[in-house]
């Protein structure tokens, strides 16, 4: 049984300078690395902590946001801010003059700030100019628009680790240099020195070459799958480690990290991706077939059934775009292991065939009124775990294997779909879970020992619904159903109740805010859940709403979301983090709905969802050891859900297009 002692934290917001709290008014955080050194750039342009701080971590070693190198508990990030010493006193960067966004044309991920006063302008680049070394990189250029000699020492470093550097402008003159963050990983220090020569080695924007690319002539999905491709790098160390929430949670899942695993696959990152699948495989598979989450081993009914299809379903989406069969069979006694734990007596629901459990896809469990039940998620991600393994058996000559999981795959899928007393779907399309008796589960209660704090929904005295889920539109991004079925339309009707239920600005809840243990609030990465049902399902406008809210709610600008928006009871709840499964969501909106690349052993099968308003979209995707280069164009008389098949060729594939967008 969960302890409800995992669920409390000790870190207390209100303790320390303001900088060590997650969320501040207005801030953004965006992310550089490459897996041998971690940054993030806090924007923080409400009056609220540092405006412009720099945050240096070891992506070895997980910890909360005050627990970064550069933070200091009284000082906070002010300590790492540019500061000018000139005749007229102090310039440093204020909220009122301090610009902040990516650098779009730089070779390597780059975050530019510009500000200024007295006649100074100044702009600071930060970036990662190695691949193969733990350095930061902080460009400042700084000119004199005034009328005068300006004479001035820079200071820039961290808490007790302060350099200087004087300077002397003519007017119109400017001056470039450079400072050094290397990482010392052994004891966590950090060593600067000053350069005037560009640090920048041909390795790093090599590094970001050759990958996926798109161009979707569209500000909104211009943006938001760039800052989804620019950011997992910065937030995976070079082992495959990356925190479920940056500064939140200090655990890992194999869930997320098998989503991102793919969205990397996906952009041609497949090494990073090997790195991630091995580790999962290898250290958060038990012998027997169990899987972590939250970093922990569970008992029998609080095991989350669906991280080992979600790990199997990626492990063959991975083949499917690399060819590299060899990791999986390098794995093949932890992958049976994996497939075959589900398939345990101990799950087995005798009278529905189905899989039993006391714990729901959004991990609350008995101590938050779960009764021992079928959670649909469960069946949907072990039926197609499971043939993605019996797919990779069959590959590696294993057919006795291919065909028992080929087998499970197929009974669980009839099972929820059309089970006369137990399948998962009623008149409200798909629901979240049964009991094992038979009935819905519509309500939970809380146990007296839940430890809820006050001020919860969950916690206050009215009904608690488990239904709408946001997770009931998984069916149709999996394409578990077809997306123009009944069962699919209706599914997201009902959905729509959860956008916007006690908050103002838009968002979905993960689920009906009465049943929610935690406080009410919009989830991004479960509204992109809905927005990747709304693209299969043809639903332009439902899609739209839900990426127009993205670049408008909390972390925006720079592309970086919190795990939900809303009032965080900190502690004995932690600090709400930045969710790097919302990249993984996104990117994969965008190459496997919207331009619908889906790799398959013969060939590569294009399905393009173009939204409406999509005109022309070019890309650039590295698949096996080819490259296609897809051309669409929008026109109102193309064939409707065209798909098209592409053989796999070593060098350079083609597809050109002409195709009808979503109504």
């Amino acid at each position: 049984m969960v302890d409800v002692a995992e669920h409390v934290y000790d870190d207390d917001p209100a303790h320390g300078h303001p900088d060590v709290r997650t969320r501040l008014a207005g801030a953004s955080y965006y992310f550089v690395g490459n897996g041998l050194i971690q940054a993030a750039v806090q924007h923080a342009p409400g009056g609220e902590g540092t405006p412009l701080g720099l945050l240096i971590m070891n992506p070895e070693r997980i910890g909360k946001k005050r627990d970064c190198i550069t933070m200091h508990q009284a000082c906070g990030l002010e300590p790492t801010v540019m500061r000018l010493a000139i005749d007229a006193g102090e310039l440093a960067p204020s909220k009122d003059t301090l610009r902040v966004s990516w650098q779009a044309d730089a070779p390597v991920p780059t975050v530019l700030a510009t500000w200024g006063g007295y006649g100074l302008a100044v702009q600071e680049r930060v970036s990662c100019p190695s691949a193969l070394l733990p350095r930061l990189s902080r460009e400042v250029t700084i000119r004199n628009d005034g009328d005068g000699l300006q004479r001035a020492t820079v200071l820039m470093g961290y808490a007790g680790a302060i350099v200087e550097r004087p300077l002397s402008l003519e007017p119109g003159e400017s001056l470039r240099f450079w400072l050094i963050y290397d990482l010392d990983t052994r004891d966590g220090l950090i060593l600067m020195q000053w350069s005037d020569r560009d640090p920048l080695e041909a390795d790093a924007p090599a590094s970001w070459s050759g990958l996926t690319e798109i161009g979707f002539n569209e500000p909104i999905l211009d943006r938001l799958f760039q800052a989804s491709r620019t950011q997992p790098p910065a937030v995976i160390s070079a082992r495959g480690r990356v925190d479920g929430s940056i500064w939140q949670y200090n655990r890992e899942w194999v869930r997320d990290q098998a989503f991102m695993a793919q969205a990397l696959t996906t952009l041609g990152r497949s090494p990073l991706a090997a790195t991630m699948l091995r580790r999962l495989v290898t250290e958060f598979v038990t012998p027997e077939g169990a899987t972590m989450d939250s970093s922990e081993v569970r008992e029998r009914d609080d095991v989350e059934l669906d991280q080992n299809g979600v790990l199997l379903y990626v492990l063959g989406e991975y083949v499917n775009w690399t060819g590299d069969l060899a990791l999986v069979a390098s794995l093949w006694d932890r992958v049976t292991a994996l497939a075959e734990y589900p398939l345990r007596p101990a799950f087995r629901h005798a009278p529905s065939g189905m899989l039993s459990g006391s714990r729901e896809f959004w991990e609350r469990h008995a101590a938050h009124g779960i009764e021992p039940g079928l959670e649909m998620v469960y069946q949907l991600f072990v039926s197609i775990g499971l043939s993605s393994a019996a797919g990779l058996a069959r590959q590696l000559g294993r057919s006795r294997e291919a065909g028992r999981w080929q087998g499970a795959a197929d009974a669980l899928r009839e099972a929820m779909l059309s089970h006369p007393a137990y399948a998962l779907v009623d008149v409200r399309g798909f629901i979240k879970r049964r009991t094992l008796a038979g009935p819905v589960q519509e309500t939970i209660a809380a146990r007296p020992d839940s430890g809820l704090p006050a001020g919860v929904p969950l916690a206050a005295n009215r009904p608690h619904l488990l239904n709408p889920d946001t997770c009931s539109v998984l069916p149709i991004v999996f394409g578990f159903v077809r997306p123009d079925s009944a069962v699919a339309r209706t599914t997201l009707e009902q959905v729509e109740r959860l956008w916007n239920q006690e908050w103002d600005g838009g968002g979905y809840g993960r689920y009906h805010v009465s049943s929610e243990p935690d406080s009410p609030g919009a989830w991004p990465f479960a509204s992109v859940f809905v927005a990747r049902a709304a693209v299969e399902a043809g639903d332009s406008d439902r899609a739209w709403r839900i990426l127009r809210w993205l670049t408008t709610t909390a972390g925006a600008p720079a592309g970086s979301w919190f795990e939900f928006n809303g009032p965080r009871i900190a502690p004995p709840f932690p600090q709400v983090g930045v969710i790097p499964w919302i990249w993984a969501e996104l990117v994969l909106l965008c190459i496997h709905h919207v331009l619908g690349v889906r790799p398959a052993a013969d060939g590569i099968h294009v399905r393009p969802r173009l939204l409406a308003g999509l005109h022309h979209v070019s890309a650039r995707v590295p698949i096996r050891q080819g490259c296609l280069q897809i051309d669409l164009r929008a026109d109102d008389h193309a064939p409707a859900a065209a798909e098209f098949l592409v053989p796999y060729r070593n060098g350079e594939m083609t597809l050109e297009a002409a195709v009808r967008a979503i109504p």
